[in-house]
Order: C-alpha cells, then sequence, then structure tokens
C-alpha cells in the first residue's frame, strides 16, 4: 500500500539513496536547503512525481503535507560545519524541535540520522549504551536530537528510531566535495595519480559502512514502536592505511599517501560498531565488505551516464 513520507535532506548523499527507490511506489516529499544536497540527485525522484520543498527540515508543518512516515536526514552533516559555525547545533536542535512534535500531533514515526561520532573518547566496538562525552558541536548536536526524541517519546507516545552511522560511502557522496567519506574522497585523488591527504599517521580505524545497507536500516527500522538507538555499520574496521591500499589494488596504482599532523582536537581516533542490538531488534547486518563497498563506488563513477 502506498504511503505519504517526508525524507528531510531528502537531495542529500544518504536521504537520496532513500528517497529513490520510494518514489515508484510511495508520495514523497523532499525537503532540503541543498547546503550539501542537489538536485541532481533527485532529478529521477522528480519524475516520478516526488514533490520537493526547498527549505529547512523544521519547515515539516508548512508544507500541508500528512505523512504516514518521515525519516529525517536534514541536519548539518559533518564535524567542520559546525566548528566554522557553532550556531549550527541551535538550528539542528529548533528543527528537530518542530519535527518531533509534528509527528507527535500525527502519531507519525520517525526514523533519523545519528552518528558513530558520539563514541569518541570511547575504544571500541561501540555499543549503544556508552554514554556520550562531551566531544565537539557536531556530537552535542547529534547527542542532543537523541534526547529530544526520546523526551518526545516518553510524553507524547512518539515512535523515533536514531540510528548512529558508521562511516558511509557510496554513489553521490562525491558531490559533497571536502564533506564526503575519505573513501569516495581517496578514490578520487588516486584516480588522478594525487597522495591522499592523511591526518596523523593512518593508523586511525573506521567502520566503513556502504550506502545500500545504511537504506535497508532506515527501512527496517520504521516498524519499531517507542525510542530506539541503534548503531548502523558492519562491526569491522580498518585503518586509513589499509582502507588506502585497498584502493590502490582495486585502481591497479601505487600512489603512496601524504601524511601531515593532526590539526584537529578531539579528532575521532577509532570507530567500529557492536551491531549486537541492530542484529536483535530489527534482524539488519551488514551486507557489503569494504571491497564489495569500493567494486560498487568504482563502477557507479566510471559509469559514463550515472551521475
Amino acid at each position: 500500500m502506498a504511503k505519504k513520507i517526508i525524507v528531510t535532506g531528502g537531495a542529500g548523499f544518504i536521504g537520496s539513496s532513500i528517497v529513490n527507490p520510494l518514489c515508484a511506489d510511495n508520495d514523497v516529499l523532499i525537503i532540503d536547503n541543498l547546503h550539501t544536497g542537489s538536485m541532481e540527485n533527485v532529478k529521477e525522484s522528480m519524475k516520478l512525481g516526488a514533490k520537493f520543498h526547498r527549505g529547512e527540515a523544521g519547515d515539516i508543518a508548512v508544507t500541508h503535507f500528512d505523512p504516514d512516515l518521515v525519516f529525517h536526514l536534514g541536519m548539518f552533516s559533518s564535524t567542520p560545519m559546525y566548528r566554522e559555525d557553532n550556531s549550527l547545533v541551535t538550528r539542528v536542535v529548533g528543527d528537530a524541535i518542530n519535527i518531533f512534535k509534528f509527528a507527535s500531533e500525527r502519531n507519525t514515526p520517525v526514523v533519523f540520522a545519528s552518528s558513530s561520532s558520539l563514541y569518541n573518547g570511547y575504544q571500541p566496538p561501540h555499543h549503544e549504551g556508552l554514554v556520550p562525552l562531551a566531544k565537539d558541536f557536531y556530537t552535542e548536536a547529534r547527542f542532543a536530537v537523541e534526547r529530544l526524541a526520546n523526551v518526545y517519546s516518553e510524553q507524547h507516545g512518539l515512535n523515533a528510531t536514531a540510528l548512529r552511522l558508521f562511516a558511509v560511502y557510496g554513489p553521490r557522496d562525491e558531490k559533497k566535495g571536502k564533506y564526503a567519506n575519505l573513501v569516495t574522497q581517496f578514490m578520487k585523488s588516486i584516480e588522478n595519480g594525487e597522495s591522499p591527504l592523511v591526518y596523523g599517521n593512518g593508523n586511525q580505524t573506521r567502520d566503513f559502512t556502504y550506502v545500500d545497507d545504511v537504506v535497508r536500516a532506515f527501512n527496517m527500522a520504521t516498524s519499531l514502536k517507542g525510542f530506539n538507538v541503534l548503531n548502523v555499520g558492519r562491526g569491522e574496521s580498518f585503518t586509513i592505511n589499509e582502507m588506502i591500499n585497498k584502493l590502490n589494488e582495486h585502481l591497479g596504482k601505487d600512489v603512496e599517501a601524504k601524511y601531515m599532523p593532526n590539526p584537529i582536537v578531539n579528532y575521532v581516533d577509532h570507530t567500529e560498531a557492536d551491531t549486537t542490538k541492530a542484529e536483535k531488534v530489527l534482524g539488519f547486518k551488514a551486507k557489503y565488505s569494504l571491497d564489495e563497498g569500493i567494486d560498487k563506488l568504482w563502477e557507479y563513477l566510471t559509469a559514463p551516464t550515472s551521475h
């Protein structure tokens, strides 16, 4: 049965990956301010009848669209953005309040993007019971959104699920430019024979997660009741150096990285998801290995008409 679905941030990398498969069978409204999103990402969805509202995620009530489901990804999505403008925390929290209030009044479930960066300061593997430490403005915004969802669930019966995403990469990520995942950035650098720039010694680790797995997790989480927090990752980590070696091997290159002292305070050194809860609650387990994800990303980037 067709549903009415709102996707905030729906023209962005992950948002458009969620939107595009939905549009054939559902009535979809995309809300996006196009900060890092692009209409190019949703051109096929628009042809299939998706509606578009250019604005902030918190505009949800003025769109006069009464949804059965909300996917909320319309939040500023990278730590450097918040370092440059701390007030983004206020905007993210304000938008979340508008969305949760709107959804509570309609008994509409919300599935929203949170971040593995909340585990900064803890040794992996990371499980959902760890209490986030005060590390940066980006994680403060995401944790505040999680706590607000919990409050709306407790006080107003909102069904809201936070998905803590681990190092997501895949098609259309390249449109985020300097905010794209390192897999995407370094693939393009190595393809061009340019040395990837690595902060530190490259031994920091990431749980790289292919975007199709993230899309599947979002769709699986729509039936959950109450407030939930779940990790979405592979449960497997690689060093930045290992990832660069895999890219070189795949592209048939031998490009060496360039290393520099890490200028970032409270840099996230290690991420690796404990996926036990997601497997138990959702039956979710990531399908794509890093090698398989690199294959799919390369196939997309080299296809003549895909982007």
